[in-house]
């Protein structure tokens, strides 16, 4: 393919371009102060680790990440890209941030915008395909099998699709297909869906086609300027060739507290839903941690995951603990999370709880005790009995705190007006809610 006006470097077949600027405010005081893609998972990874493993395992080496909310330690994260084999002078991985123009600075409107102020990029490589991404979705996919049949069928644009429970269709952009696969109709999470197949969020395009949807898009007062609710509707309104791709391994959306503990729950399971250790298909990610984990002779640890650098004591059950964690001894903690260089202090109790990093958890403290009540502050956000702690939080000795709790980042013992936080309250940095 060859644009006019545009002088490729360096040809590609496809390059990704891998959205991760979105705020993920659904996953509360985790994502305060980073950016959803960059929250920590699985042990050792953060969220975006998975994309681009999968990019670098389909043979995808040029990877452009447009970031936007909170992009410090993500940008940190990826660096120029080596853990992936993407530090590369003909491609690797760039970092894609909304940029100033002559007259104005200009923030990402919606996923087609971020694109639309890319094109610069992508036409630097001429490629004839293009692969959008989300950076907050756990799953491995083989993304050169989606370009082969996106080439079989002479389609315009490809679009991954999942079976999903049909109460949960309505969450989710419903794709309705003839026998064959071909797309007839987009439903945006839908009332009464028609098809239980959900779009993952992995669009395969023709960057001819597509830049000519993205430029036409940008030039509409109306649009929302984004995938789901724009791009791929004008694309079936005006006849385009469109395909789902079915895919059937493990694949969650982390972007809710309930679904982001359930997620990491799979990998601890009696038969784990999702193997972290495939040799054939490795997951990538920087690993500063060099040190073993040391396991103490009062330790009992039962169907969980102990990351490098930690020291445990205590009890551990069904549970996951991150690089540099300390449980002493008498610690119990169950059905939660730990993050990197938390330390949880002697006979301190931990129920279906996360931790986030560097967070101190008083000795004789108690943390998801009591009744199942939705938070005052965000019901929406913290209502799975699921109590939260932001970084760099510290609980005092001797605290009870319920389920349904938020602990705010950086909250000390000075901002808890009672050692007793009952279930659903809140407990905030300098005592005040932003």
């Amino acid at each position: 393919m060859n644009l006019p006006g545009v002088d490729a470097m360096i040809k590609k077949e496809m390059i990704a371009l891998l959205l991760a600027g979105g705020q993920g405010s659904r996953l509360g005081v985790l994502t305060k102060n980073v950016a959803k893609p960059a929250v920590l998972y699985g042990g050792k990874y953060r969220i975006i680790d998975f994309s681009l493993s999968n990019c670098i395992n389909s043979g995808i080496d040029t990877v452009g990440v447009l970031t936007q909310y909170q992009p410090l330690k993500l940008n940190s994260h990826i660096g120029i890209g080596k853990p992936w084999d993407m530090d590369r002078i003909d491609g690797g991985v760039t970092i894609l941030s909304p940029y100033l123009k002559a007259e104005s600075g200009e923030w990402f409107k919606g996923t087609a915008n971020a694109v639309y102020q890319n094109i610069h990029y992508i036409d630097k490589y001429s490629p004839e395909y293009v692969i959008i991404l989300s950076g907050d979705h756990i799953y491995k996919m083989d993304y050169s099998k989606m370009l082969d049949f996106h080439k079989d069928n002479n389609s315009d644009a490809t679009i991954s699709v999942i079976n999903v429970p049909f109460e949960e269709a309505s969450r989710y952009g419903i794709m309705n297909c003839h026998e064959n696969g071909n797309i007839y109709e987009f439903q945006e999470k839908p009332k009464n869906p028609k098809s239980t197949l959900a779009s993952m969020g992995v669009y395969i395009f023709n960057w001819a086609v597509l830049r000519e949807y993205l430029i036409k898009d940008s030039d509409s007062p109306e649009s929302e300027n984004d995938f789901g609710k724009n791009i791929i509707p004008e694309m079936l309104k005006d006849g385009k060739s469109m395909w789902a791709y079915q895919f059937s391994g493990y694949w969650r959306d982390v972007g809710t507290i309930q679904a982001f503990w359930e997620s990491n729950m799979d990998l601890v399971s009696r038969v784990p839903q999702f193997n972290l250790y495939d040799s054939e298909w490795k997951i990538y990610t920087p690993n500063p941690v060099k040190s073993a984990h040391y396991i103490g002779p009062s330790a009992c640890i039962k169907k969980s995951m102990v990351a490098e650098g930690c020291v445990v004591n205590g009890t551990v059950i069904n549970s996951i603990l991150f690089p540099g964690a300390i449980v002493e001894e008498g610690a119990v903690i169950e059905d939660s999370l730990i993050m990197s260089n938390s330390k949880v202090g002697r006979n301190a109790v931990i129920k279906k709880s996360i931790i986030s990093e560097w967070v101190t958890v008083g000795a004789n403290s108690k943390l998801g005790e009591g009744e199942d009540i939705k938070n005052e502050y965000k019901p929406n956000i913290y209502n799975s009995g699921m109590t939260v702690v932001g970084e760099n939080a510290e609980i005092p000795e001797g605290a009870i705190i319920g389920k349904n709790v938020m602990i705010d980042i950086g909250a000390c013992a000075e901002d808890f007006t009672s050692l007793i936080v009952e279930s659903g309250k809140s407990v905030f940095k300098g005592g005040v809610a932003e």
